[in-house]
């Protein structure tokens, strides 16, 4: 019997990266939860928003990069509009439909949260599209690391944490930047991978710009500035007790990927290190939320 065929959809929308929008509501959810403050209802809408935010994001890079075509010498997984399995018609109009639906579900977002979800949303969706859309592409400037760092990072955790609180803190911006970290990660991989082909196209990312070596550094660097935050937050006083140490308990991971990826030649062998990085950014965020909550469970205790 013949092997079924993958549902195009699901293979543009890129799920093993789809951690990447997880974990910051996790984040921000668990810092609202340890100071008491929890809508279950806001926390589902966030969730879905969020994913349908990436998945926007990832079906509009693969249409963009097809029709500026980026993808001719594509190293990374199967994109379904280069493969003729979906038309770049139907990839935009799936495009549309996606941040439809999270513009839909931000309506009552919005209601929730006020006009600075309003700004959070529109943004988020315009910088998605610009990815790789239009004149000014971030991915092809070389700002595709930032935007990552941005918005599946600080502004995903922030965001969150506002929805439940009403509130934005200086403890809130530092607890978002582990998912900043592991998020450019995730995007660093993808464009070593990509180096070639990208350099190739004229497509300027920041690994082209700065070369392979400082590339493979600025991934090692993205996890290993991850697991100091939780540090920061315990010598600040925001954190108590020993539930700092939770997320360490993923560095063995961490470590492992690091040093696979400097092994790793600039090739499809890179992509098992991105879905994993994705995978360690989605368990660093449950043990980093749960030494968050239990910390301050113990700390009321005591």
């Amino acid at each position: 019997m013949a092997a079924s065929r993958p549902n195009p959809w699901l293979l543009a929308a890129r799920l093993r990266t789809l951690p990447a929008s997880i974990s910051p509501v996790i984040v921000g959810t668990a810092l609202a939860l340890r100071e008491g403050e929890f809508d279950p209802l806001i926390f589902v809408a966030t969730l879905i928003a969020t994913v349908l935010l990436q998945v926007g994001a990832n079906y509009a890079n693969d249409v963009f990069d097809y029709l500026k075509g980026a993808d001719r010498m594509r190293q990374g997984p199967l994109r379904v509009t280069q493969s003729g399995l979906l038309t770049p018609r139907q990839m935009l109009i799936g495009t549309a439909v996606v941040f439809g639906l999270a513009a839909l579900i931000g309506v009552y977002l919005v209601m929730a949260g006020g006009w600075p979800i309003l700004v959070i949303g529109v943004l988020s969706i315009v910088c998605a599209v610009a990815y790789t859309a239009g004149p000014f592409s971030l991915a092809y400037r070389g700002l595709g690391d930032l935007f990552a760092f941005v918005f599946f990072g600080v502004v995903a955790v922030m965001g969150t944490y506002f929805l439940q609180t009403g509130r934005f803190t200086p403890v809130s911006f530092i607890a978002s930047l582990p998912n900043a970290l592991f998020a450019t990660a995730i995007i660093v991989v993808n464009n070593l991978r990509d180096m070639d082909a990208d350099r190739e196209v004229g497509k300027r990312t920041l690994a082209v710009r700065i070369g392979d070596r400082a590339t493979r550094v600025e991934y090692t660097l993205m996890l290993a500035g991850a697991y100091l935050i939780p540090l920061v937050l315990r010598a600040g006083g925001a954190v108590q007790g020993w539930t700092w140490l939770l997320p360490w308990a993923s560095a063995p991971v961490a470590f492992g990927l690091a040093r696979d990826l400097w092994r790793t030649p600039r090739s499809p062998a890179l992509n098992p290190i991105l879905a994993r990085t994705a995978q360690l950014n989605l368990i660093f965020s449950a043990l980093f939320a749960a030494g968050l909550i239990i910390g301050q469970l113990h700390t009321s205790a005591a």
